[in-house]
């Protein structure tokens, strides 16, 4: 039996997502959770086999989660399941870390495909991520920026394209000003900008972020 865990801010979602997979007999639920900091409380006490994660949460991203799963429980798969395209995080996810990308709006019959992939150890790309991938090796594709950035880096690069703080960022990572002040310095150096505003804009236009 595979255990799963869903994570989306939205009720509806997790029904939905929920209802899909109690047809396969195979998987069972293990909990839900409505935040990144929900998720990882419950994994402490609630085991599963795999996570599958939203990007966009409250506090804590998508992105700030897996980071800290791959800390705390390195055997955990992640399955990525957003509201964004693959052009958008898919590389930089898997990248950094994650097991699998696919958009919510995929077919039933290749999220169950996913979720039984993911658990045996493999990873799991939708056509679309292969292609870009393929593109990226064969020199077709350069990539974006963005997507070679380290977990760390994401997760700062996200948050102030959001509009927090220096200080702010700080806090919720348990990091200096300092150190923040750094990543931005090179934030801005990798993806050629000047400023947070640029950042944001960077974001949009990438779709990284919803306005």
């Amino acid at each position: 039996m595979i255990q799963v865990a869903i994570v989306d801010d939205h009720q509806i979602v997790r029904t939905g997502f929920r209802e899909l997979l109690s047809e396969d007999s195979a998987i069972s639920i293990s909990f839900e959770a409505a935040s990144g900091d929900d998720a990882l409380d419950q994994l402490r006490t609630t085991p599963c086999d795999v996570l599958l994660l939203d990007i966009s949460l409250p506090g804590k991203s998508g992105v700030d989660v897996l980071r800290t799963v791959r800390q705390r429980h390195p055997d955990l798969k992640v399955l990525i399941l957003s509201g964004f395209p693959e052009e958008s995080y898919a590389l930089a996810m898997i990248k950094n870390g994650a097991n699998g990308y696919l958009c919510k709006d995929c077919e039933q019959a290749e999220l169950l495909k996913a979720i039984h992939a993911v658990s045996l150890g493999r990873r799991y790309v939708s056509p679309r991520t292969a292609e870009l991938l393929a593109d990226e090796m064969s020199g077709e594709r350069s990539g974006e920026p963005h997507e070679a950035l380290s977990d760390r880096e994401l997760q700062v690069f996200l948050r102030l394209a959001r509009g927090e703080s220096v200080s702010d960022i700080a806090g919720h990572l348990h990091l200096s000003v300092k150190t923040i002040s750094t990543y931005r310095s090179r934030l801005t150096e990798k993806l050629n900008v000047t400023s947070n505003a640029e950042l944001a804009t960077y974001a949009l236009r990438h779709g990284l972020i919803t306005q």
